[in-house]
């Protein structure tokens, strides 16, 4: 069985972002870049699962500037058996890059798609759906659990009142959530390993598909400085602060 593993390369978690004094958006210049959180979990379970035997090949897939090629290199190493670029220039949407991954689906044939639940730049948690809409595939999100069992993959998942456990059909769409597995170290002699796996490039035209930004970012601003706390004496002075300084109660 094939599964194909989309990876996005984002401003690395630890970093402080900072808005450009334009603020038409980030400022990524200098700035560490790594594999998205997520995404990386994803990369996690295909390997495992194949690691298992239910999976045979693993495809890192990455759309977006020619610096990916790290990002990929970074899925190989954790386990992916080949790479996927599809470079371009233009700000990819979530919409446009789950046409780009249609497109890869049906050029690669894969039973199952596994994705982070989102990217934590834009947050939006939107591609994973929209590709199963696009390719009416079952689908199942936020993923704690991924067992596949036959023709079918079972998927537990976290919801408000507990766990939800799905049993979809594949070929299917699972997003990963942050309890499913925790990432392995990349190790030096798989780095080594991942330089020599494939890693073919594309062009969103090679596939056919149009990734002109449909939305307009207007302006970016910095969230507002949090006042600092204060220390009470007792309960009494909480509560006169809270109902005349706050005004909550």
């Amino acid at each position: 069985m094939k599964v194909l593993v989309p990876v996005k390369r984002v401003v690395d978690y630890n970093v402080k972002v900072r808005v450009k004094s334009d603020h038409s958006g980030v400022d990524i210049s200098n700035v560490k870049m790594s594999m998205n959180p997520f995404d990386e979990i994803a990369v996690e379970e295909a390997t495992r699962l194949k690691e298992k035997g239910a999976v045979t090949e693993v495809i890192a897939v990455s759309c977006g500037v020619a610096q990916c090629q790290e990002t990929l290199r970074t899925a190989m190493a954790i386990g992916a058996d080949r790479g996927v670029l599809v470079q371009t220039d233009v700000a990819l949407q979530p919409l446009a890059v789950a046409k780009l991954l249609r497109a890869l689906v049906d050029k690669e044939q894969p039973q199952l798609v596994i994705l982070g639940k989102q990217a934590i730049d834009d947050d939006a948690n939107q591609t994973g759906q929209m590709l199963a809409a696009l390719l009416d595939w079952p689908q199942a999100t936020y993923a704690s659990k991924v067992e596949i069992e036959g023709d079918q993959v079972k998927v537990t998942r976290e919801v408000d009142g507990g766990l939800e456990i799905l049993s979809l059909k594949l070929p299917a769409i699972v997003t990963t959530d942050l309890r499913l597995n925790e990432p392995r170290y990349v190790t030096l002699p798989n780095i080594m390993k991942a330089k020599k796996k494939t890693l073919d490039t594309f062009t969103p035209e090679d596939l056919g598909v149009d990734v002109a930004p449909r939305l307009k970012t207007l302006k970016v601003n910095e969230p507002p400085a949090r006042s600092a706390g204060v220390v009470v004496p007792d309960v009494a002075a909480l509560v006169d602060k809270l109902k005349n300084e706050a005004k909550v109660i």
